[in-house]
């Protein structure tokens, strides 16, 4: 995919932004010519990603933020039109995961995994809507996963976040009919991240892996790049359905 542009004045919120595909995302987009807001609860590695925007020549905000908490997410939205002057796009990228069979699940785990997966992408987007419509437009980038169209044992409150995250983005995209904002969701399959490497056993026990990834892993500046090729399409060019990348088989 060749290096996306076309984003030149437009100013991009991304969350999940200190490492992994959030970070590949603010990255490609600065590339592509957007100011962007990152939005993380990791300080420092929020810093060094930062850095790399301004790197580039483009303006960067660090939202140091809880996801899981209602007032530090309806504040990152803010923060980011004070700084800029306006939200154009909005990628929700961060997600977390609390694994366990449905009968040991606490739930606690299951309202965070919750909050930070779905209703953190509700109240950002609830709160960019009026920006977008008063500037003519916008785009929405959910991150959903392909357990956001199979449920998976120990997954459950991950794959009810991801499948609730595909009814909200069909939803958005529908209200934004009219107003020139569009929102789509992607399914990513097995990324080149730790996050991405995890095995259902691992999920089962709550481990993460600092193993190499699979061989048919995806890097997740891959699929950043199409974040913004995505962000940067022209206002006609509309995508319906979410799109599904590939996945190393055998793994949720």
């Amino acid at each position: 995919m060749t290096e996306p542009r076309g984003l030149e004045g437009k100013a991009a919120l991304v969350t999940g932004a200190s490492s992994g595909l959030g970070r590949a995302t603010t990255i490609a987009l600065a590339r592509a010519g957007a100011d962007v807001a990152l939005a993380a609860r990791s300080k420092e590695e929020l810093e060094g990603a930062k850095e790399e925007v301004l790197e580039l020549g483009r303006r960067a905000l660090a939202l140091p933020v809880d996801l899981a908490s209602e007032a530090q997410t309806a504040q990152a939205l803010g923060r980011t039109v004070e700084a800029f002057g306006r939200v154009d796009i909005l990628v929700n990228a961060a997600g977390t995961d609390e694994p366990g069979m449905v009968e040991e699940l606490s739930v606690e785990g299951w309202d965070r995994t919750l909050a930070v997966n779905l209703r953190a992408p509700f109240l950002l987007s609830k709160a960019a809507f009026p920006h977008m419509r008063k500037a003519g437009g916008g785009i929405i980038v959910n991150i959903s996963s392909v357990a956001g169209k199979k449920g998976w044992a120990n997954a459950s409150a991950y794959c009810a976040s991801k499948f609730g995250l595909t009814g909200l983005t069909e939803a958005l995209a529908d209200e934004g009919k009219g107003h020139g904002i569009k929102a789509i969701v992607l399914y990513p399959g097995a990324m080149a991240t730790n996050w991405g490497a995890f095995t259902s056993e691992e999920r089962k026990a709550g481990e993460s892996t600092e193993a190499p990834p699979p061989t048919r892993a995806l890097p997740p500046e891959r699929v950043a790049e199409l974040i913004a090729w995505v962000a940067a399409s022209p206002q006609e060019f509309v995508l319906t359905e979410g799109i599904v990348l590939p996945i190393e088989e055998g793994l949720p």
